[in-house]
């Protein structure tokens, strides 16, 4: 069975990094520090050190879905420790610049609702926040 990894080209900090990712997600392992190689809730990934010639930008992001508001803020607090940034509508840098979206499952069901009006009134509300507050999302939904 064929398995696709994301590969990381970082500059010097593939194993920090490694090590930071793997202390966020619960169900992580590190599998290898040569060409670091490690596992977040079961999605592999390679990191090298490979020097400045590329950096990463938001044409590739990870998106992280989450059961619960308190899912949210804990993974958005910890991607954002030591010096990540926040951006809009749920998608932050963290401090080697990967960008993450970190998505309560409530978001795509509220958007995706056949009422486009309560389903435009989520948008709206979305558009307006930095991290996603999926009880916000519901009151405005709701017309609340």
């Amino acid at each position: 069975m064929l398995s696709i990894t994301p590969f990381l080209w970082f500059d010097t900090q593939a194993e920090e990094a490694m090590q930071f990712y793997t202390s966020i997600f619960p169900r992580s392992k590190v599998i290898s520090v040569m060409a670091v190689t490690w596992e977040l809730e079961g999605q592999r990934f390679m990191g090298l050190n490979a020097g400045p010639h590329h950096t990463f930008n938001e044409a590739v992001s990870f998106f992280v879905a989450c059961e619960t508001q308190q899912e949210v803020d804990t993974l958005w607090d910890k991607l954002l420790a030591h010096g990540g940034k926040p951006t809009q509508c749920g998608w932050l840098k963290d401090q080697f610049g990967l960008s993450w979206q970190i998505i309560p499952n409530v978001l795509p069901r509220l958007l995706g609702d056949p009422d486009r009006a309560k389903a435009g009134r989520a948008m709206q509300a979305m558009m307006q926040m930095v991290k996603i507050d999926g009880a916000a999302l519901q009151r405005a939904f709701d017309g609340a």
